[in-house]
C-alpha cells in the first residue's frame, strides 16, 4: 500500500429537479456572478432560461463562446470581466471545456500576471475565485477535481493545470437530464475520456483490492451504459450511471494506495489535439490500446491479465499472454463497436510533428518512467507511430 493524500472538497448535488438549490448555494458565496458556457447547447436545453431564471436575485455577467480544448484567449477574457466587475463566484454550465476554463479564470482573476502563466509554473496558484458548476456532459470529471487543461494555439501547448485544495468547485450540480441532447459523438469521447482516465491509474506496478475493483467497476459501467445511452439517449439510469463514474475518473478516489502514474496516454494525446485540435477522447481512444500493447511484456502481463479476465470475463488461462493481448483487443473493438475513429489518420493526422510533440512531452510532462513499463522518446514515438 502506498502513502497517499485524498482531498474532495466538493458538495455534489445528484439528481433530477436538484437545480432549484443553486440560489441557495450560489448565495454562500456572493452576488456577482460571472456565468461561463460554451457554444449554445444549453440554451438550445433550456437550461440557460433556467439559470437566468433562478439568478433573478444576481448580478450576473456572461461568458458564452468557451470552446473544446480551452483556449487562453476565452481565459483572459474571462479574468477581464472578473477583475473589472468584482466577480464574486463563477458559475459553470456546461462540461469539462467551461469548467475547466472557469478554474483559470477563477485563479487568473485573483493574480496579478497572465493567466497562462499559472498554468507554465502551478506552484503560482495560490487564491481562486469560487466555482460553482451545472454539468451537462460526462467525460473529464472536472466537476470534481482540482485540475484544469488548457490550450494556447499561440504556442501549440496544452497543458495541465494543478490547484488542490483551491480550484475544485465548491458545489457540482449534476442532473442527469441535462445530458440528454449530448450528440452521440460526444458521449462516446466521453466514454473514451473516463475510460482512459481509469486505466491511467489502473494500469500501474502495484494496485490493491479495493481500488482495482473500484477501476473495474468504473469500466465495466461505461462499456454498459454507453452502449444503452447510444441506442437511447433519454435513458435516464444509463446517463446517470455514466455522470456517476465520470466524476470518479480524475477526483482521486481510484489512485487511493496505488503506484503513481505518469498518466502516459494524456501527455501524448495533450500534444496531438495541441497541434491539430481533435477531440481529446477521439484521441485517448486511439492511443490508450496502442500504449497497452507497448507497456504488455513479459513483466507486466498479470497487470493486462487480470484486466481481461476482470473486466471482459475473459476465461482464465495458463496462457496469461494470450489472455492479455485478448483483453486489449476487446477494448479496442469495443471502442470501434461504439463509433470511435481507430487511427489518427482517420482524423487526417500526420506523423509531420511527432518528433516535436516528443519532445515536447519529455519537457513539459512529469517523467514517464515511473510507467508500469517506463516510456522514453523512442517509445513515445513507437506509439504514435502504431496509432497512425
Amino acid at each position: 500500500m502506498f502513502d497517499y493524500d485524498l482531498y474532495i472538497p466538493t458538495h455534489v448535488i445528484f439528481g433530477k429537479g436538484r437545480i432549484k438549490d443553486l440560489p441557495a448555494q450560489l448565495s454562500k458565496f456572493g452576488c456577482k456572478v460571472l456565468l461561463t458556457y460554451g457554444g449554445g447547447s444549453i440554451k438550445k436545453i433550456g437550461l440557460y432560461d433556467t439559470v437566468k431564471a433562478l439568478l433573478k436575485d444576481f448580478e450576473v455577467f456572461e461568458l458564452p463562446g468557451i470552446e473544446p480544448n480551452p483556449k487562453i484567449s476565452s481565459v483572459r477574457e474571462g479574468v477581464a470581466i472578473c477583475k473589472k466587475e468584482h466577480i464574486d463566484v463563477i458559475l459553470a454550465v456546461g462540461g469539462g471545456s467551461v469548467i475547466d476554463a472557469s478554474k483559470n479564470i477563477a485563479c487568473g482573476a485573483c493574480f496579478d500576471g497572465d493567466p497562462w502563466d499559472l498554468v507554465l509554473d502551478c506552484s503560482k496558484v495560490e487564491k481562486a475565485l469560487p466555482i460553482v458548476s451545472v454539468l451537462t456532459l460526462t467525460a473529464t470529471g472536472s466537476e470534481y477535481d482540482g485540475s484544469a487543461v488548457i490550450s494556447n494555439p499561440e504556442t501549440n501547448e496544452k497543458l495541465p493545470l494543478f490547484g488542490t485544495g483551491i480550484l475544485e468547485p465548491k458545489v457540482s450540480f449534476l442532473d442527469p437530464e441535462y445530458t440528454y441532447s449530448v450528440p452521440k459523438s460526444q458521449t462516446i469521447a466521453g466514454a473514451a475520456d473516463i475510460i482512459s482516465h481509469t486505466l491511467e491509474q489502473y494500469i500501474v506496478k502495484d494496485g490493491n483490492i479495493l481500488t482495482d475493483a473500484m477501476c473495474e467497476g468504473v469500466i465495466k459501467t461505461v462499456i454498459k451504459y454507453t452502449k444503452i445511452a447510444i441506442e437511447d439517449p433519454c435513458n435516464y439510469e444509463a446517463r446517470a450511471q455514466l455522470m456517476m463514474v465520470s466524476s470518479y475518473g480524475c477526483s482521486g478516489n481510484l489512485a487511493t494506495g496505488r503506484t503513481p502514474s505518469p498518466w502516459v496516454c494524456h501527455a501524448i494525446e495533450h500534444e496531438i489535439s495541441a497541434y491539430t485540435d481533435i477531440t481529446h477522447g477521439y484521441g485517448l481512444a486511439i492511443i490508450t490500446p496502442n500504449w497497452m500493447n507497448y507497456s504488455l511484456n513479459e513483466d507486466t502481463v498479470d497487470r493486462f491479465y487480470q484486466f481481461a479476465v476482470n473486466v471482459f470475463d475473459l476465461e482464465k488461462s495458463s496462457d496469461k499472454m494470450k489472455v492479455a493481448k485478448a483483453g486489449i483487443a476487446k477494448l479496442a473493438a469495443f471502442y470501434k463497436e461504439i463509433g470511435l475513429p481507430t487511427t489518427l489518420s482517420e482524423l487526417k493526422v500526420c506523423s509531420e510533428h511527432f518528433e516535436d510533440m516528443a519532445n515536447h512531452v519529455l519537457t513539459h510532462w512529469q517523467p514517464l518512467d515511473t510507467a508500469i513499463r517506463p516510456v522514453d522518446k523512442q517509445g513515445i514515438l513507437e506509439i504514435l507511430k502504431a496509432s497512425l
